[in-house]
């Protein structure tokens, strides 16, 4: 019995030794991401389907979105975008922050692009803002992501934090164009955000 313990010890000793891959996600407020989005549209999960890329060495989800509404770009009807991870099989892939989506919710995504590849969320989760309807009220209400936040502050998420609560749909698309119409502090604040994955 001692001697298992030794060997588990010795074990994690090594594990703690090797080198860590980590996702690393710098949070950027609404005016800095909508800016380096290439797209902002709401839309409606239509599909999703996992498949593998480069070569069988990752995962990838490829989602298809029914576009209702476009804030910035061209994308229009049924678009596609990739997000890194997914399920194949027994085989699961996951990047720590990559958003999940399921067939019917509604999102608001701010998409980047580098053709011929698929668009992505940019920041990974950071891209994503979920559409919730009440069907008591009938009030449409969108919830930002948890990272969304001042890039020149530390973030701790609370819950109950006034800057995740959820608002109006027809509030947030004013203060979505607002940020679109006002210039950045600092032209080089867009390059802040980190694509979700490689983009060749």
């Amino acid at each position: 019995m001692e001697y298992k313990r030794l060997l588990v010890g010795a074990a994690l000793v090594v594990a703690a030794a090797l080198p860590v891959w980590a996702t690393v996600l710098l949070p950027g407020d609404l005016g800095e991401i909508a800016r380096s989005a290439s797209a902002i549209v709401r839309g409606t999960v239509v599909d999703t389907r996992t498949e593998w890329a480069d070569g069988r060495r990752r995962v990838e989800t490829i989602v298809t979105l029914q576009v209702s509404e476009v804030f910035k770009g061209g994308m229009r009807g049924r678009i596609s975008f990739m997000v890194p991870g997914g399920v194949i099989g027994r085989y699961r892939s996951v990047m720590v922050g990559a958003p999940t989506f399921h067939q019917g919710e509604e999102v608001v995504l701010f998409l980047g692009a580098q053709a011929p590849s698929l668009p992505y969320v940019l920041g990974l989760g950071q891209g994503v803002f979920r559409v919730q309807r009440d069907t008591r009220s009938g009030q449409t209400t969108v919830t930002p992501p948890a990272l969304l936040a001042d890039p020149t502050q530390a973030v701790t998420v609370h819950r109950g934090d006034p800057a995740l609560r959820p608002v109006s749909l027809p509030e947030f698309a004013a203060d979505l164009r607002d940020a679109l119409s006002r210039q950045p502090k600092d032209r080089v604040a867009r390059e802040r955000i980190i694509r979700g994955g490689d983009h060749d």
